[in-house]
């Protein structure tokens, strides 16, 4: 073994402890999704004796059709490595510890319809029901409130369209119709901004109602969307910027990776 670590090469030129890197770098990454399309792992370790000492030179990870916590679907995300501190024995085992904190260069994808299948995810559903904010509150009689049946269409230029019901739990429900620019905050949290609330197709008895609720709903989603509560454990994502692209939200920015996660 020590051998092929040190000087193995396939025909291709592939080192032996790069391709065995590779495969066990692929198996952990995999863990860390419910469900994974696929995913391509490369990993850079020339010459491979620099393994025994267990440092590799970079790390790439790209995947598609991922889903986090059983909900939240991915469409694409990569990120990348300068040189890692690994344990090399943790290799051997078939597993991959970090002996040191390390960066990645990160990019995530979002399509519209993983967004919108996002707010049926419990995590979300939570912080949208029987809420009790006075100034829901006072317009349902004292009766928690709840939004449902969100939509989103991603817009050119970082805004959102969105449409919701509001559940006043009187028999009620509002139609909800508003454009909001969507942005980063302390590189954690997306922030929705300048909400434009529409009400040319809300019943006009219920539209001074729809206006409130529509800023309402903008502010509990600006004080929602924090990328801690979504972190994989010993992950952190940071972001720089996002940007609409036809029906796809494009985050890019670093992961903080303390440490390699056994799940996702």
């Amino acid at each position: 073994m020590f051998g092929g670590l040190t000087g193995l090469t396939d025909p291709k030129g592939t080192d032996w402890g790069e391709r065995m890197l590779n495969t066990v770098a692929s198996q952990t990454i995999r863990h860390l999704f419910t469900k994974s399309e696929s995913i391509e792992v490369f990993v850079r370790c020339y010459p491979s004796s620099k393994l025994l000492q267990g440092s590799i030179d970079s790390f790439k990870m790209s995947g598609r059709g991922l889903v986090i916590r059983k909900d939240f679907a991915v469409e694409e995300m990569s990120f990348e490595t300068d040189a890692v501190a690994i344990d090399f024995g943790s290799v051997l085992s078939g597993k991959l510890n970090l002996k040191q904190p390390t960066q990645a260069i990160a990019q995530v994808v979002l399509s519209e319809d993983g967004i919108n299948q996002s707010f049926q995810a419990e995590l979300v559903r939570n912080r949208l029901v029987n809420l009790s904010l006075p100034a829901l509150t006072a317009l349902s009689g004292g009766k928690p409130v709840s939004f449902s049946e969100i939509k989103v269409q991603l817009l050119p230029q970082n805004r959102l369209k969105l449409w919701a019901k509001a559940d006043l739990n009187n028999g009620e429900l509002v139609p909800l119709n508003m454009t909001v620019t969507i942005a980063v905050e302390r590189r954690r949290r997306v922030s929705f901004q300048n909400p434009e609330v529409e009400l040319e197709q809300v019943p006009e008895a219920q539209r001074e109602m729809s206006k409130t609720l529509s800023l309402a709903l903008a502010e509990i989603l600006d004080n929602m969307v924090d990328l801690d509560r979504f972190d994989l454990d010993g992950v952190k994502m940071r972001l720089n910027r996002l940007e609409t692209e036809g029906k796809q939200l494009i985050f890019s920015g670093y992961a903080e990776i303390e440490r390699i996660p056994r799940s996702g």
